[in-house]
């Protein structure tokens, strides 16, 4: 019997929600499903219920649940591995959107003329797709990202988000920290059926790390997110329609390995045991979601089932179609922190070291930072290129009304990339754009320009405690803030 796999979001082929549970699924008729009630599946033989050699790498542990097979991945264990909400004052929900691109932008067009409110400053001409969010958009320069700059790019990317340098080499890097918009979502997460959405554009690289070893994907298939979000356990505002019965079955599901799960930890060490507890609680975190689907969907008036995309957006001539896969990715994200699927997002437009072929250049992006001579024309282009989609992607939540405002105004979106000038992987001017406001908890069409290189660390202080969190400072080392930027606080 082929058997049935219930994973991250319930659809086919979807990814696991948890980077500790990254392999894992959870499937109901599996092969030999009556073989053994609780098999601990390995690669030595058992005698008399007890195993002659160590767990294998490959694990499931396997239970009954209804007279049905039920299989639960486990997390690498060091015995078997190898040495190596917030809400606003209207009511509505207090959103984070890390919106991220790769290979950074050229500073002497990129930072505006001017400083302080309103007509005081003018956008750069990287910066001019922004003009119709200036007024609700904050943009940060001369601030540094303040650790080794080891590793090219990562050290940026990782250096900035988790507040401490990654480790490793170009090709096997790790970071020793989550980055940050898993911490947050750890602290505004719990109330939504997603603790965090990752989507991508032009990679299924997301940015997202909870934790050493534990990075996220990006879903950068639109129909696919489409299906996932908005698919057959979806319950529009208002629907009469009730939770689909499978959800209670799918929500037990680790209730039918609980005993194989004891077994187990009494055989492993103290550590093991940690991994697997957090491994499971991660799973019974899933678990509580999928009970929520069960509930009667938020009030929320814009929040409607969006139509679905396009099941495949091919190459023309050998380049990506980056403006349409860019705007239904906007479109499907928008609906989906509209319907409170979700109130922290990653929009993965692409990646450190991307070389993508953007529209009229003349070889990949990253090549060009490198290879562009002169004030790099094609660098310039494509920079301009993203900001027209990221400004797409702000005028999106713009354009759905919430309350006195608009769900932009609820949010607070951080632009940001992996380096500020590509061709030096430069960890100075490093680029900071911050929209929306979060409900007035940061200061909006403003340009704060730093004189003194102030550590970029501090800005994401200041957007930990604007969400409510109690935190006495953000990052490690050189990159250790005990002040936010009060110049972006409201």
């Amino acid at each position: 019997m082929v058997g049935r796999c219930l994973h991250r979001g319930w659809s086919p082929c979807a990814r696991p929600r948890f980077a500790h549970c990254r392999e894992s699924r959870l499937c109901a008729g599996g092969r030999d499903p009556m073989k053994h009630r609780f098999p601990f599946v390995r690669t030595q033989k058992r005698t008399h219920g007890m195993f002659t050699g160590g767990l294998s790498r490959r694990r499931m542990l396997r239970g009954i649940l209804h007279g049905s097979a039920v299989m639960v991945g486990l997390p690498p264990l060091l015995s078997v591995r190898h040495a190596f909400g917030e809400s606003c004052d209207d009511g509505f929900p207090k959103r984070f959107i890390l919106y991220y691109w790769g290979n950074g932008m050229l500073p002497h067009f990129w930072t505006p003329t001017g400083e302080g409110f309103g007509d005081d400053w003018t956008l750069s001409e990287q910066l001019a797709a922004l003009a119709p969010v200036k007024d609700k958009t904050t943009v940060v320069t001369g601030t540094a990202v303040r650790v080794p700059n080891l590793l090219p790019h990562w050290s940026g990317a990782m250096g900035f988000l988790t507040g401490a340098a990654p480790v490793g080499n170009d090709s096997a890097w790790d970071v020793t920290a989550p980055t940050f918009d898993q911490r947050l979502a750890a602290e505004i997460g719990g109330d939504t059926i997603y603790r965090s959405l990752e989507v991508g554009v032009l990679t299924d690289q997301s940015i997202s790390v909870a934790g050493p070893g534990a990075r996220y994907p990006a879903e950068n298939d639109p129909y696919t997110f489409f299906e996932r979000i908005f698919g057959s356990s979806f319950r529009e505002p208002g629907s009469d329609a009730g939770p689909d019965p499978r959800l209670a079955w799918r929500r037990s599901v680790l209730d039918g390995v609980m005993d194989g799960i004891h077994k187990l930890e009494a055989q492993v060490g103290y550590e093991d045991r940690e991994r697997l507890q957090n491994h499971f609680d991660g799973i019974r975190d899933l678990e509580q979601r999928l009970a929520r689907l069960e509930e009667d969907p938020p009030e929320l008036a814009e929040c409607s089932r969006p139509g679905a995309p396009e099941t495949e957006y091919p190459d023309i001539d050998g380049r990506p179609q980056i403006g349409a896969r860019a705007r239904i990715m906007s479109e499907l994200s928008s609906m989906a922190l509209a319907c409170d699927q979700t109130r922290v997002l990653t929009y993965n437009l692409s990646s450190p070291l991307t070389n993508v072929l953007f529209p009229g250049v003349s070889e990949g992006h990253h090549t060009l930072t490198h290879n562009d001579g002169g004030e790099q024309a094609q660098v310039h282009e494509i920079t301009l290129a993203i900001m027209d989609e990221f400004a797409h992607f702000l005028q999106t939540l713009d354009a759905v009304p919430e309350g006195d405002g608009t769900m932009l105004d609820h949010c607070l979106v951080l632009g940001t990339s992996d380096t500020s000038e590509g061709k030096t992987h430069a960890l100075d001017e490093f680029p900071i754009v911050l929209s929306g406001g979060a409900c007035g908890a940061f200061k909006t069409g403003l340009h704060y320009r730093s004189h003194s290189q102030e550590n970029a660390s501090k800005v994401l202080l200041s957007i930990l405690r604007g969400f409510g969190v109690s935190s006495d400072s953000y990052g490690q080392d050189d990159a250790y803030a005990a002040d936010g930027l009060s110049a972006i606080e409201g």
